[in-house]
């Protein structure tokens, strides 16, 4: 059979025949795609012609089509549907990435003749892609001499090989660490189709007639908001803390320290004092300091809410708090004091209604696009539905493919990644995917969300808007391919449009009944926005400051107990809550640990959130969901990418640089 992945695909937009694609082609056409893309190097970078912007940086844009091809096919199903066959060609093919990379940014002879680009003449969008080059050659190690540069390959090389180990005994730790029950009883006080779709999920792993709790990524798991069973909530919550760090053949800990070592080896010989400031010097934030300061700045005031929670939840329990106590109490006091039952309020959120309802309704009402569901083309997986997506005039802007529902074979959290990305030069339009992890329901019943689902189709929207609206003519520049500190903003403003009045009429709506959202509850829920602030920052920083205290270390100081520098770490940043653990503990800290690209950047959610909440108050001061409103963001920061800086595309859509005082305001840390 002939490899589809080895020619453009016949579909629409470019979107890969998933259907006809075996893993044996993706190991085919990646191995293709490498030779070939190193053979179109090595024509760039021997051109007998004097370097100029068309022969050097154009070409480079132009090169490794069918690896880029391959490779997005391929890495989409390495985190949403892979199979053993998948998961060792990843393990064989990422060291082979890696060293490919190494390959083009240490061609010293490909880098003079970047350098020797005149760029006299040039717009600003190749002036700063040729920059950009330049910069990304020199934090890939072109200075060095060539022992240096082949002990950084090796380090390279032994990173992804980590990381990839790392985000696969993971992925089995978070399947393994799922919570078995016998009794029915023992899930008291969890709502019914959640109890039905346990049942279906312990069915599903082979244990037919028992009730499976299957895990989420961060450390506190949804069901703890519910479940009456003290001890039920111990074991969940236990369960969930101890992924990675247990003992087990899936321990992590040997994986961290040696890529802690590693990334503080790789730091140092190009030059810099730690991984973090490596990291930071790939970013919109100025200095390393810059970002300690805010994070040192946020942290007390979160500690002090978190301190006055747990206050009124050992007041609402009647007994010593403990963790797995935490989400239980504060649903209740939720319910207490402002009268929100978030449990009740899940018949109103079903994902179809929120989906077109909601999340296109605001899209359509702010850009004018339209979404019309394409049957006729299938996904990598039968959960996967594709739409197309157009413009008001009803010219073609990309398809949007959005795969919600969490499986074995699926890593855990949400993201967006592109299968095709925009490009004018490539006269490519995007494909972009929304990955997340909610509990498929019992066959016939509707998916029914959370407050936390239900931001989270909404945040991950965000950046599937910052993916189809790209118009930039470089590939090198398309989308969301930002700085990591950058990459969060687009999609915590669109969270805004959960709440908005004219956008929650429209979907928040009883699924069965039809009968909408009692504004006396919509009430209440705003009123209630800040409880809880106090635990979900403290958590938040937690990670961010672990993740940091990881990437500050010297090669030298490297601790053998992982679990101990962890705990010194909280204490020391005065994160350290004995109620609240970080979001994310070492053990299964995907961000960091599996080449998920936050190393050293897991702060980039709370730096994001400062222009995120400046946005907000713009809308509101400014009409709120109109028209000219999303033209306007649309043109100047969504469709920007990384065209150029993008602290000015925020200048240039704010005005101004932006406030930190709207991010005070809304977490309640003024």
């Amino acid at each position: 059979m002939t490899n589809p992945l080895l020619s453009p695909s016949p579909l629409p937009y470019g979107l890969p025949p998933f259907a006809g694609i075996t893993p044996e082609h993706y190991a085919e056409a990646v191995d293709a795609g490498l030779a070939e893309h190193l053979k179109e190097i090595q024509l760039i970078a021997g051109n007998p012609e004097p370097a100029s912007f068309e022969n050097t940086a154009v070409a480079m844009e132009r090169s490794g089509m069918l690896l880029n091809r391959a490779a997005a096919a391929f890495f989409t199903l390495v985190s949403a549907d892979a199979s053993d066959a998948i998961k060792r060609l990843e393990t064989e093919l990422s060291p082979k990435f890696s060293a490919h990379q190494d390959a083009v940014y240490m061609n010293r002879d490909l880098y003079h003749r970047f350098a020797a680009i005149d760029a006299g003449n040039l717009d600003a969008e190749a002036v700063r892609l040729v920059q950009e080059y330049l910069k990304e050659f020199r934090q890939s190690g072109i200075q060095l001499d060539d022992a240096g540069q082949l002990r950084l390959r090796e380090v390279n090389a032994e990173l992804s090989r980590l990381g990839t180990e790392f985000g696969q005994r993971v992925k089995e730790g978070m399947k393994c660490s799922a919570l078995l029950l016998n009794d029915v009883g023992d899930l008291a006080g969890l709502p019914a189709d959640d109890v039905a779709a346990a049942a279906e999920a312990a069915k599903s792993a082979g244990h037919d007639g028992h009730y499976l709790l299957t895990l989420i990524q961060p450390s506190n798991q949804p069901a703890l908001a519910s479940l009456d069973n003290r001890s039920v909530r111990r074991r969940l919550f236990e369960g969930s803390l101890a992924r990675g760090t247990d003992g087990s053949s899936l321990d992590v800990r040997e994986l961290v320290t040696a890529t802690v070592g590693l990334r503080a080896e790789k730091a140092t010989l190009l030059g810099f004092s730690n991984f973090a400031e490596l990291v930071v010097d790939q970013q919109t934030a100025p200095t390393f300091s810059a970002v300690e300061e805010m994070l040192g700045r946020l942290a007390p005031a979160a500690l002090r809410n978190a301190t006055a929670e747990a206050t009124a939840l050992a007041q609402s329990a009647g007994h010593a708090l403990e963790p797995w106590d935490w989400a239980y109490y504060s649903a209740r006091v939720r319910r207490e004091k402002y009268e929100v039952d978030e449990q009740a309020l899940r018949p109103y959120f079903a994902l179809e209604t929120v989906l077109t309802d909601g999340v296109f309704h605001a899209a359509t009402q702010l850009y004018g696009i339209t979404f019309h569901e394409r049957i006729d083309l299938k996904g990598y997986h039968p959960d996967v539905r594709v739409w197309e997506v157009r413009n008001e005039d009803g010219s073609g802007l990309g398809l949007f493919l959005g795969d919600y529902y969490t499986r074995s074979s699926k890593r855990g959290g949400a993201w967006m990644n592109s299968l095709v990305e925009q490009s004018g030069l490539l006269a490519t339009r995007p494909v972009v995917i929304n990955n997340l992890n909610i509990t498929k329901p019992a066959p016939g019943e509707p998916t029914l969300l959370t407050l936390d689902e239900l931001r989270t189709v909404f945040h991950e929207f965000g950046h599937a808007l910052h993916g189809l609206f790209s118009d930039v003519t470089y590939p090198r520049f398309s989308g969301t391919s930002v700085p990591r500190d950058f990459v969060e903003y687009p999609s915590q403003v669109n969270e805004m449009w959960i709440m908005w009045p004219e956008v929650l009429a429209n979907y928040a709506r009883h699924h069965s009944t039809g009968e909408q959202l009692p504004q006396d509850i919509v009430d209440k829920l705003n009123a209630s926005q800040l409880w809880g602030e106090g635990f979900a920052t403290t958590e938040y920083l937690g990670a961010a400051l672990l993740d940091i205290a990881w990437h500050v270390l010297a090669e030298a100081n490297v601790p053998d107990d992982v679990l101990a520098f962890e705990a010194k770490a909280l204490a020391g940043a005065g994160i350290a809550h004995p109620l609240i653990p970080p979001r994310y503990r070492t053990g299964y800290f995907q961000h960091i640990f599996a080449g998920a690209g936050y190393a050293a950047g897991y702060y980039s959610y709370i730096w994001s959130e400062v222009l995120d909440a400046d946005t907000v108050e713009w809308f509101k001061d400014n009409g709120g969901l109109s028209r000219a409103n999303g033209d306007k963001f649309r043109a100047e920061l969504l469709s920007r990418g990384n065209s150029r800086d993008p602290l000015e595309s925020f200048r240039a859509f704010r005005g101004r640089d932006a406030h930190l005082e709207p991010l005070l305001k809304r977490r309640g840390l003024e």
